[in-house]
């Protein structure tokens, strides 16, 4: 799996990523070493009130090497451009919050399961990329492009028909709607997503004549420049506003392509 092409041009291991993969991997040979430990972390929500820490750990312990090499693969993957987006503090916030879904929804429908795994939390940090990046193309295998937005949408179908035709083939389906339902409702609820633009007005901050004591002034740019220019401030203006009141999930692909192309712009500046 590989993905091409996304808004920031770039692919680097972020900060959060790569210490949730240490994180994932360090326990995981813990509990190798202890199986017992495994035990201590896993989340049962039955027993959630004796072990309250469980809806937090549970996150970290996996269940063999492949649960844990796929959940790590994805996050590799999809954390990156988000965490870049966001910020970091954000992104571990958001990643955390989908994690938790997870767990909520266990309460409702596998209440005495034992749930383990990243699974909730990287599904969100799935379906949030695909909700800032639905068109890109996602090279299954590295062959073959699916777009993001279908690629997610065949994995959420698949975990509703899975929970509900195969409720006992030890996957916490459960645990990975709930991490899909918290990241939608995170995305679509909270104005705050837009945090990543929100020095953007700074950056791109109108200019303005000043004086120089003893020294020639400046010469006024170009008039078309100027124009062009004044059209940019105003529809960056108009999309922060809209991000504001409504958030990221309300932005046009057009609108998306303008904030990208001026963050990068003066990120590169």
């Amino acid at each position: 799996m590989a993905y091409r092409e996304y808004s920031f041009g770039g692919f680097q291991l972020t900060p959060w990523v790569k210490r949730l993969i240490i994180i994932n991997t360090a326990v995981f040979i813990l509990t190798l070493i202890s199986p017992i430990v495994g035990a201590y972390l896993a989340f049962t929500p039955a027993g959630v009130i004796f072990r309250p820490w469980t809806v937090f750990t549970y996150m970290f312990v996996h269940g063999d090497f492949f649960h844990l090499f796929f959940n790590m693969l994805a996050l590799f993957f999809f954390g990156p451009p988000l965490e870049e987006r966001w910020g970091s503090r954000a992104f571990l916030k958001f990643y955390l919050i989908c994690g938790l879904g997870g767990a909520a929804l266990s309460f409702l429908f596998a209440f005495n399961a034992s749930v383990v795994g990243a699974s909730a939390a990287v599904y969100g940090v799935m379906l949030a990329f695909a909700m800032v990046w639905p068109d890109v193309p996602i090279y299954l295998f590295a062959i073959f492009p699916v777009k993001a937005k279908w690629l997610i949408a065949i994995f959420v179908a698949i975990s509703i028909l899975s929970a509900f035709t195969s409720p006992r083939d030890g996957v916490a389906h459960f645990a990975h709607l709930g991490g899909f339902a918290a990241a939608y409702l995170y995305m679509k609820f909270d104005p705050k997503i837009g945090a990543p633009f929100r020095n953007l007005r700074r950056m791109i901050s109108r200019p303005k004549l000043t004086v120089v004591p003893g020294g020639q002034p400046p010469k006024p740019p170009e008039r078309p420049r100027r124009r062009a220019d004044e059209r940019t401030y105003d529809e960056i203006d108009r999309v922060l506003d809209k991000i504001s009141t409504h958030g990221m999930a309300s932005l046009t692909p057009e609108e998306r392509k303008l904030l990208d192309d001026v963050s990068r712009r003066y990120r590169q500046n």
